[in-house]
């Protein structure tokens, strides 16, 4: 092969080489191209709640904060969502949401975290993101973490937050939510309501502050099998649930009673519950169901 020939041959190749390099990151191109099919894109399922909690921290709506992990580029803009990158060349590279601004997380008069919710599906759930709000030199998102599956938790530093008052929720509301989150306080402390009712009060409080969603969320964002307990918003409504209950266990008792069935109360006795006849149960009664009686419940 002649000598020239062979010094061409080489340039080309290495010249299809560097421009093989030159590929702008899948993410980038994915997200900014607008000849991509529009379902290939990252897609909201839901817009993002209006800005809200403590004012001086509004000044950071519009802006977004990256973080680099491994081969992960995170992005946090506040009051709008949480996104992820895969820094990758593959032709299939992950770009997704993490999360939509939705709520604040609120403990003791205290603003601990901003909750981002309905991201991209993840099974049957949605991803969502907890942003923690940390005491830092400047505004910069410093950590990430995946605490349990599709649940993530950032942690975002802002001078911001430095002043030891900047996070507290009583003094960002208006007039008429403090007068009745005082009200809240003095039925607590008159016994007027439960420790569950103030916490209800509170609660219809921040949402109509704008702080809590006022609808519930998507299904998907619930954790399977999560159940809720039952609470009281004041001592009549439990005194008159523990009534009622009361009520049900004599009749219960009645019943096991009328078939000669013995009952042992488990624990310390009730007063106010009557004596229970302990008959013991004969082997007819040992097979008797009462699943034909009508109005008695089955305990088999």
């Amino acid at each position: 092969m002649a000598p020239w020939l062979w010094l061409l041959l080489c340039f080309v190749y290495d010249a299809a080489a560097t421009k093989m390099k030159i590929v702008e990151e899948p993410n980038t191109f994915g997200l900014n191209n607008p000849f991509l099919s529009q379902a290939n894109k990252l897609q909201p399922r839901t817009d993002p709640a209006p800005v809200s909690g403590p004012p001086h921290l509004f000044r950071l709506a519009g802006k977004c904060f990256s973080f680099v992990e491994s081969t992960y580029k995170y992005e946090f803009c506040p009051f709008h969502n949480v996104t992820q990158h895969e820094q990758t060349f593959r032709w299939n590279a992950y770009s997704g949401i993490l999360g939509i601004w939705q709520e604040w997380e609120m403990e003791n008069n205290t603003f601990t975290g901003m909750w981002m919710r309905s991201g991209d599906s993840c099974g049957n759930r949605n991803r969502q993101t907890k942003i923690h709000l940390v005491c830092g030199r400047s505004n910069k998102l410093s950590a990430v973490s995946e605490p349990s599956t599709c649940v993530y938790a950032m942690t975002f530093e802002t001078p911001l937050v430095c002043h030891p008052h900047s996070l507290l929720v009583y003094p960002t509301l208006g007039e008429a939510l403090r007068r009745q989150w005082d009200e809240a306080e003095q039925s607590l402390y008159d016994e007027l309501i439960t420790e569950q009712g103030y916490k209800k009060l509170l609660q219809d409080i921040f949402r109509e502050a704008g702080y809590l969603k006022k609808t519930i969320g998507n299904e998907s964002d619930v954790k399977p099998n999560q159940t809720h307990s039952k609470t009281f918003d004041t001592l009549d409504q439990c005194s008159a649930a523990h009534t009622e209950l009361s009520e049900e266990l004599k009749r219960l008792q009645g019943i096991l009673a009328r078939h000669g069935i013995s009952y042992q109360k488990n624990g310390s006795s009730n007063p106010e519950l009557p004596p229970v006849s302990s008959v013991a149960p004969t082997p007819k009664d040992e097979k008797k169901h009462l699943r034909g009686d009508t109005g008695d419940r089955d305990e088999h």
